[in-house]
């Protein structure tokens, strides 16, 4: 191309990129480099630290900072790109550090109500599932769980309000319904807070012998003893 034409394919190009939902500067990518930077600085040096029983949870990062607002801008502000990258690093921290380096696992998402995903557009916890399997090659069961019942925001509310908001929230998908499902499942959700979600969708699973390996989760609310370590 000619030297005479750089500068307008330079303004071309400026126009063509989409602003970064952080930051909202120009970015050709899902996320700009400062912020993609931001939250990488997040993650958990123990991921599996919280890999115990009896719901085995491997949180990547802790649910604060640029990490607390990327998933409020993805989820409230329109923005699903970002679980792209969001489960890309879950995928990453997942074959680096996970005990279980096999491909014999399913993995299910935590899913919404039909009238909050026909609301929301999308499950934000589906998409992230969809970049972590793309990472670690394991196998995606979309509809492995359905949400039967819509529950209230889980905000705010105390432990055993939670629990009891969530009780019957959900029952075997599509995916799991008329087979014998022995491939062990992976479950994966956008927070992991109290556990009230996870309790819940394990109990469903276990009631159908579907043998339940743990939950993976993009961000943990945890104790200062993880946080440190």
């Amino acid at each position: 191309m000619p030297t005479w034409n750089q500068p307008f394919k330079s303004l071309l190009d400026l126009f063509l990129q989409a602003n970064c939902p952080l930051c909202q500067r120009p970015t050709s990518s899902d996320l700009c480099l400062n912020c993609t930077r931001q939250l990488q600085k997040c993650q958990q040096k123990h991921p599996d630290a919280l890999w115990q029983q009896p719901i085995p949870v491997f949180g990547w990062g802790v649910y604060g900072g640029i990490l607390k607002r990327a998933i409020a801008v993805m989820k409230y502000e329109n923005q699903p790109q970002i679980a792209r990258p969001l489960g890309q690093f879950l995928g990453e921290a997942w074959l680096l550090h996970s005990l279980h380096q096999t491909t014999q696992i399913v993995v299910v998402p935590i899913p919404l109500h039909s009238s909050k995903q026909k609301q929301r557009g999308y499950n934000q916890a589906a998409l992230i599932a969809q970049s972590f399997c793309q990472t670690t090659g394991l196998k995606l069961k979309q509809n492995g769980l359905a949400r039967v019942r819509e529950t209230t925001a889980q905000f705010g509310l105390s432990v055993f309000e939670r629990e009891s908001n969530l009780t019957q929230a959900f029952a075997i998908g599509q995916d799991f319904r008329n087979r014998n499902q022995k491939t062990p499942v992976l479950l994966v959700d956008d927070i992991y807070t109290t556990g009230a979600t996870a309790k819940s969708a394990v109990q469903t699973l276990r009631q159908h012998e579907i043998n339940v390996l743990g939950l993976v989760a993009v961000a943990a609310t945890v104790k200062d003893s993880y946080i440190k370590n």
